[in-house]
């Protein structure tokens, strides 16, 4: 798998002596979560894993090269359970997401150290990071915080049904790998489909309403595509993972010297 992470920067990279030596209290570990799903006719299956470590690896190089934060490896399979019925899609349950994730803050904790922040881009996992990110500071103490996607940078030059239904291999995922990895875009292979309309509002909405509906992939884009991915070029996701950088390096500096107001 392709990687952006300086090497500096990988967990895995060091030996056990070099990990003894690290300042248990102040190290941030950062668990990268994502998934192995299918992303349409023109994206890898690899696409979400490989955005995470194109963010991470750029937002780890905007620290301060003496402040103590490491990636560990990914966890790259997901709940992916709503592309069901798409070759390649490489789904767990949500249980086994969950144990993994908890078994390896057992670890965290076991070695001493006492911050971890797990980082996803996969939106089938986003309800259960939230669920484990609670879990692993109540069983194990861990100053645990959670970061998604592009930690809320602005995403400028983008349509509205684009920015509120391009939900998977759209426009912004597009944009990301022209502009890391293009010889994995299969432009001539680009598909259009979308989950509502911003000019059509309804009811019952796909997700971040108040009444939702469940839905599969399958149910809405025969090709696995939600969104549109036609307007998505290299400049754009260049201009946008930089923001994104930016503004994930800002949080870990945030996650690293957050005090809780009581408590450890």
């Amino acid at each position: 798998m392709k990687t952006w992470i300086p090497s500096e920067r990988e967990f895995a990279y060091l030996t056990w002596k070099q990990v003894d030596a690290l300042p248990r209290d102040e190290t941030l570990l950062v668990l990268p979560t994502a998934a192995i799903e299918q992303h349409g006719h023109h994206l890898p299956l690899a696409t979400d894993t490989l955005i995470n470590n194109l963010l991470l690896g750029k937002a780890l190089q905007l620290l301060p090269p003496d402040l103590p934060v490491y990636a560990l490896p990914p966890v790259c399979y997901g709940k992916s359970n709503e592309h069901v019925g798409f070759p390649g899609t490489l789904s767990v349950s949500a249980q086994t997401f969950l144990a993994v994730v908890r078994d390896l803050g057992a670890s965290i904790a076991a070695s001493g150290f006492k911050k971890v922040v797990v980082y996803n881009t996969h939106g089938g996992n986003t309800s259960l990071v939230d669920v484990m990110a609670r879990d692993l500071r109540a069983e194990f103490g861990l100053r645990t915080f959670s970061l998604f996607g592009s930690a809320g940078a602005p995403v400028e030059g983008i349509g509205a049904q684009e920015r509120t239904y391009g939900f998977h291999a759209g426009e912004i995922e597009t944009a990301f790998l022209l502009h890391a990895s293009p010889e994995l875009v299969h432009a001539e292979e680009y598909t259009t489909n979308y989950i509502a309309q911003v000019d059509h509002p309804e009811l019952l909405k796909p997700e971040g309403s108040a009444a939702n509906f469940a839905w599969l992939t399958k149910d809405i884009a025969p090709s696995g595509v939600l969104g549109d991915p036609t307007p998505a070029t290299a400049a754009n996701g260049e201009r946008w993972s930089n923001a994104a950088a930016a503004r994930i390096a800002e949080t870990f500096l945030a996650m690293y010297s957050f005090e809780p107001r009581h408590g450890n």
